[in-house]
């Protein structure tokens, strides 16, 4: 898919009103479901390039998770690089490394867990081989040696990002304060060391059986193919693959929250930092292309409210982040200051709130709203000009079609954001960022 044009129009559009059609995104594919055991499969052509991305999402992640069993569908997307049945220990990566391989990774979320590598499109059959083998048999290279190091290697990882790392400890606890502890969303998806530290190998054992079922699974691949090939390449080594139970799934309420939960952490970083966060519309639910906006009007880039108030203006702060994470359940917006030394706290969280109260009761411009939209439309349109990696073409296909059941689901998301209008942001804004329904993490210099 040729998208030069499509940029071009992008740009052009910035002093255009939004009454402006989108740009339309036409990635043609196929949809199927191997009858043999339930596999969920993506196919689109892409002969730009020589390569395809082979893309997997396993519909599991922390949301899978309980009270007391934190951090497991992340410590499991380690075991699934170190080798099954047919795939010696720690050859996954080196085989796909001499076959030429690129943008190789996993990653976890609170919704679901993705692994992806793009190689030349003559090893195709190669990728599909590694991916089949630890879908199906992962649990026959299982060893409890194996099982012990990666546990440590990700209990060195949450000291690595969250338990030794500037603010991580308060990020954490902000979104804690926003969920009951019971609620797969508390916290961390990387979970609690506690959690990880009492993790067994039969919880593995478990986790695979439940969640690692081919019926929770959509494969996608793109790129360089042929599609008659290809359907035969994946019946090759996905079709054989035993029928398991798809997991049950299990209902989840969210509290909405009543009150503002406040704390105050003492860390050992250099400046101080007000970081608030609020329960706000789920994924492509209403409201959450608004949020979107919102954020960046608020705090994407120098131009931004609260970086112009802050930081310009006043002097008070260091650095802004603002930011939607859109999610299954419920999503989260955030707001982060980082005050410059000796900063007041009272002062910088009351210029921060009036910049919030300006937003809930004045429309903001149109050409705010138009600079946040192209700019948004924009990085969506250039991830997939990558045909793999995270948020790529393959990847993209297989968000859509978790949340949406529509892989080709690009022009009306697009069209989410020509539908926003300065009537609409404020009434999001009004009804999200909302003083007394929040969470507030005050940091101060250990």
């Amino acid at each position: 898919m040729d998208l030069t044009p499509l940029l071009a129009l992008l740009v052009f559009s910035v002093s255009t009103p939004n009454d402006v059609p989108p740009p339309q995104i036409k990635i043609s594919y196929e949809k199927y479901v191997l009858t043999e055991n339930g596999l969920e499969v993506i196919l689109s052509e892409d002969h730009s390039l020589p390569i395809v991305a082979v893309n997997i999402w396993y519909h599991t992640g922390a949301v899978n998770e309980e009270l007391g069993r934190t951090g497991f569908a992340h410590l499991f997307e380690h075991l699934m690089f170190q080798g099954s049945k047919n795939v010696g220990d720690d050859q996954h990566l080196r085989l796909l490394d001499a076959a030429g391989a690129s943008e190789v990774n996993g990653t976890t979320s609170f919704d679901r867990t993705n692994y992806f590598e793009t190689v030349p499109s003559n090893q195709l059959a190669l990728a599909l081989w590694l991916e089949s083998d630890r879908m199906g048999f992962l649990l026959d290279a299982l060893t409890q040696k194996k099982f012990d190091n990666q546990r440590d290697v990700v209990m060195n990882e949450r000291r690595q990002t969250v338990d030794n790392y500037p603010y991580g400890i308060s990020d954490e606890r902000l979104v804690q304060l926003l969920f009951p502890p019971d609620h797969p969303y508390y916290g961390n998806v990387i979970g609690s060391m506690v959690d990880i530290a009492a993790a067994t190998i039969d919880d593995v054992r478990d986790f695979y059986t439940r969640y690692y079922a081919p019926a929770n699974a959509t494969l996608a691949i793109v790129g360089d193919i042929d599609i008659a090939k290809t359907k035969a390449l994946v019946a090759k080594y996905f079709a054989t693959l035993p029928q398991r139970q798809t997991p049950t799934i299990r209902k989840i309420e969210t509290p909405i929250l009543k009150n503002e939960e406040r704390v105050i952490i003492k860390e050992p970083v250099q400046l101080p930092r007000v970081a608030y966060a609020w329960l706000s519309p789920a994924a492509y639910q209403d409201g959450d292309a608004d949020c979107d906006i919102i954020a960046f009007i608020l705090g994407n880039g120098h131009a931004s409210r609260l970086y112009q108030k802050l930081v310009y203006e006043l002097q008070l702060a260091q650095e802004v982040s603002v930011g939607q994470a859109s999610n299954y359940l419920t999503s989260i917006f955030r707001i982060e200051v980082i005050g410059r030394p000796g900063v007041d706290i009272k002062r910088l969280e009351a210029e921060i709130q009036k910049v919030i109260d300006e937003i809930r009761s004045t429309p903001a411009s149109a050409q705010e709203i138009e600079r946040a939209r192209n700019q948004l439309v924009t990085e969506m349109v250039a991830y997939l000009q990558k045909i793999g990696d995270l948020n790529g073409k393959a990847d993209t296909l297989n968000r859509y079609n978790q949340y949406i059941n529509k892989p080709d689901y690009f022009n009306e998301d697009l069209a989410r954001y020509q539908r926003i209008t300065p009537s609409s942001v404020l009434n999001v804004a009004k009804e999200v960022l909302n003083s007394t329904a929040r969470a507030v993490v005050i940091t101060v210099p250990k």
